[in-house]
This record gives structure tokens, sequence and C-alpha cells, in this order.
């Protein structure tokens, strides 16, 4: 198992909520156990500190700072695991696996007119990734980014963060704050144009990200939600059917965890 993989005890060094339900959880790796690389859309296992919840729970990477050692990881609670971690006081431990899965592409997208759709919770894996393409564009001196951000109501959370790093739309779905609807609706509406799309949300939003994509013919990565038990490939648990067969089931389906969470959208059948 590489060190990237292990399972770690970091250390809390700021936890506060960002809207209601939604929580910023920063974790810092102790010196020398820091991972070499950290990609925009990978994950990590979190484990509860009960033992009668043996699997950790696997949220994106919202963050990270290589020189602090720093994840950040930002979550809406939904069970007891995620609400024992919206508890967590500074110089808390807790134990860490991963860092998990495959993320985004950055060579395929620097330099370009990149949009960013996220929907609820999905939009914090999309954070980091804003903030290393900006990085790239500013080296290359091209390159842009749009981020289209979708809230249940006007308790936003993270805009102002991505304004640093180029366009904001935000739609909700009861109409309170900016464009009523939905990602999708917002970018037909708006007619904001892109070279490539790059999508995090809920299953049904990225079925209409896959369908736009589809219809302009431009390349399209999707981070799917999915749950996950193991996080490492071996239970199958977390499967997307796809376009070619898979090398280790044999079928036509990948492990979202391990072959994911990104996928470009012709790899997936959603």
């Amino acid at each position: 198992m590489s060190s990237e993989k292990a399972k770690r005890t970091l250390t809390v060094t700021a936890c506060e909520a960002l809207a209601a339900g939604v929580y910023s959880l920063t974790l810092q790796y102790r010196e020398g156990e820091a991972p070499k690389e950290v990609r925009p859309g990978q994950f990590v296992g979190v484990y509860s500190k009960d033992s009668a919840r043996i699997l950790p729970r696997p949220i994106s990477i919202c963050g990270w700072d290589q020189k602090k050692r720093e994840l950040r990881l930002v979550f809406r609670v939904v069970g007891q695991g995620t609400e024992e971690f919206s508890k967590c006081q500074l110089g808390e431990s807790l134990d860490v696996l991963g860092i998990l899965g495959n993320g985004y592409d950055l060579a395929a997208l620097s330099g370009r007119k990149v949009l960013l759709l996220g929907g609820g919770i999905g939009a914090p894996p999309l954070l980091e990734l804003a903030r290393q393409i900006h990085a790239e564009n500013e080296k290359a001196g091209s390159g842009s980014i749009t981020a289209v951000l979708g809230y249940r109501t006007d308790d936003l959370f993270l805009e102002k963060e991505f304004a640093s790093y180029g366009d904001v739309v935000i739609t909700t779905d009861d109409g309170t704050a900016g464009f009523h609807g939905n990602v999708v609706g917002a970018v037909r509406d708006k007619s904001i144009e892109a070279d490539v799309i790059c999508a995090c949300g809920p299953m049904p939003m990225l079925r209409g990200v896959r369908a736009l994509a589809l219809e302009r013919d431009i390349p399209c990565y999707l981070s799917l939600e999915e749950r996950m038990a193991c996080g490492v490939g071996a239970c199958l648990g977390c499967v997307t059917k796809t376009a070619q067969v898979d090398g280790h089931s044999h079928v036509k389906n990948a492990r979202i965890c391990t072959e994911g969470p990104v996928f470009e959208a012709r790899e997936v059948l959603i």
C-alpha cells in the first residue's frame, strides 16, 4: 500500500459551520506523513471514533495546502458519522484513509475556457480544482473559469471563494437567490459557453450535464457521487455502467472509488 492510501492520524486545526448542516473541517498531517500529491476530485475516508461504525465515511477534498500539510473537507451532515465530525474540537485527532480515487486531469483543463458545475455539496471538490486551474492559467497567460453553483435556498456557501478564481453564477431551487432553477438551466438561459465542462453533484444533475456536453460535443468530466464501503475497490459496492468492458470485473462497469470518481462523460452510462 502506498503512503497516499495509508491510514493516518490527522489533527483538527479548524472546524466551522458554513451554512445550515454544512461544515468545513481542516485536518493536518504529521511531519513527514503528508501525501506527495493531491489531485482535485480525490477523496479520503474519515473514521468515526465509535467502534460500532467500522467503515470510514468518504468525503471529497475541498482544499489542499502542501506547505501547511492541511486537508480541507466540506461536508453536509447526513448521519451519525458526519454529525460526529461536525463537532470536532481543535487539537482533536481523526484517523483518515487516503488519498483515494482518481481526480481531474489538469493537463486537459489549463489554458482553456472551463465551466464548473456544482450542485449542493458537489460544489466543494470543485473549489480546489478552480484554485489549481487558476494557478496554471496564470502561468500560461490564458484560460478562464466560470462556476455555476446550485443551492436549495439562499443559504449559500463557498461562493465568495469561487469568485477568487473566476466568474460565479448562483442558482437556487426556490428562486431566493440568483437564477431560479438548476445549473443546466442557468447555462442554457445565460448562453454560457465553454471548451470543457467539469461537474459534481447529485445523479439527476449529472445526467443533465452529460446530455448538455454531448449536445454541444465538448469534453465533460463528471465526478460521481455514490455510497462507498471499502473505498479501495475490493468490495464492488460502488459501480457504474460504462461504455467499455472493465479490466477488473470483465463486464461493462467501473468502481467509482478506484477508477473514479472522475470519469469522462462518454465513458459512463448514467
